[in-house]
């Protein structure tokens, strides 16, 4: 199944897009091995950075592009769909087309591809008047 921004953006919280995004993979699972510096060379190309700025200014800084997440610190464009040697060798389309990026944190990146919500960065609880003292509450 290819996943699209298009399909990303009907989802409207930031759980069910993490949802939509995540693999369940596993650390060591297809990676480029002993080809990365062909993965390494692409990003450092300036096609990727021109529509990585384009997908950053897109989501608005925001992870998965959700408002309320902002991004504070590095942020990751994230193919959402696994990219392989093959993809970069071939030009793939996937590569540069923003309808298959998204802007993340490095956390964010970490549990879309191992499946562990408990890598996601939490947002703090609201509090309110008399919340700790449930007898004074209104």
């Amino acid at each position: 199944m290819i996943k699209t921004y298009s399909e990303l953006l009907q989802l409207l919280s930031f759980e069910e897009r993490y949802q939509y995004l995540k693999l369940n993979g596993a650390v060591g699972e297809e990676t480029f091995g002993f080809d990365r510096f062909i993965n390494q060379n692409f990003y450092k190309s300036p096609e990727w950075k021109a529509v990585r700025d384009f997908v950053i200014v897109r989501d608005n800084g925001c992870d998965l592009g959700v408002d309320g997440y902002e991004i504070r610190g590095n942020i990751y464009v994230h193919h959402m769909n696994p990219i392989l040697l093959k993809d970069i060798i071939d030009q793939s389309e996937i590569l540069l087309d923003p309808e298959y990026l998204i802007s993340t944190t490095h956390p964010t990146h970490n549990a879309i591809h191992y499946g562990d919500e408990n890598l996601l960065i939490k947002l703090p609880i609201e509090r309110s008047k008399n919340d700790t003292c449930p007898w004074r509450r209104k």
